[in-house]
């Protein structure tokens, strides 16, 4: 499939959605959610608080800046919920040798997911074969992990982001992620139609930034959505009654 076509189809799979009844379970919402704190000013006993919160409600992953991957995988040692570290983040412009190493120092602290940045001025400058070797470099380290990859969505065209899915996709990642949610712009409908589309139907699409309600969460999820990042789950969670 063309970008032309994935665009067609993307905007077909939105038009179906408007007006489409806001309904999910509340029982099988929350495994959809990496239950995310990363702003700056969080200290150990904020991180600590949302990591026995996501055992508590049975979040997928509890996503925190690398300072605090060890804090976090000790709390979640033996459940279900994943630990999941932030790399190149939030811009995605370090030294591909600098991401891997961040890579594998979250491994060695107990990540089990990986959400990295993609180098977003590269690939913009068309520099595609080195935004491809860098995801490539960390999905063939020799553990077992999740690797999402974040486009950041707001800076890129229709096309651009179509591209990204698919390039993110050949490089051996798991899921593509729209947004870091430190940027202009988060999740919408219209991105998480697109990378859908562009991945098919056994690939991971992430939603994140800007998602604060249960209605948000679940319009990204039948959009095609199979992760929501959010930093208000328990908002999100507690809203379904």
């Amino acid at each position: 499939m063309d970008v032309r076509e994935i665009l067609v189809r993307a905007s077909e799979r939105e038009k179906i959605l408007k007006g489409a009844p806001i309904d999910f379970p509340a029982s099988e919402l929350a495994r959809y959610i990496d239950h995310t704190l990363l702003k700056p000013e969080a200290g150990p006993a904020d991180v600590r608080k949302v990591a026995e919160e996501a055992l508590r409600y049975g979040f997928a992953s509890v996503c925190v800046n690398p300072a605090y991957v060890s804090l976090v995988s000790e709390v979640l040692r033996g459940s279900g919920v994943k630990t999941c570290s932030v790399v190149g983040f939030p811009l995605g412009a370090n030294k591909k040798e600098l991401k891997v190493l961040e890579a594998r120092r979250a491994f060695e602290d107990g990540a089990q997911e990986i959400d990295m940045v993609m180098n977003i001025g590269m690939f913009r400058a068309g520099e595609r074969a080195y935004v491809e070797d860098e995801i490539a470099e960390i999905a063939e380290l020799p553990y077992k992990f999740t690797l999402k990859v974040i486009i950041e969505a707001c800076l890129l065209t229709d096309e651009e982001k179509a591209e990204a899915a698919l390039l993110v996709k050949k490089a051996g990642a798991h899921f593509v992620k729209t947004s870091t949610g430190f940027s202009k712009g988060g999740a919408t409908l219209h991105d998480v139609a697109i990378l859908r589309e562009a991945v098919g139907p056994d690939f991971g699409v992430k939603a994140a930034g800007g998602i604060r309600t249960y209605e948000d969460a679940v319009l990204m999820i039948k959009a095609g959505a199979n992760r929501i990042g959010a930093s208000r789950s328990l908002q999100i969670i507690k809203a379904t009654g």
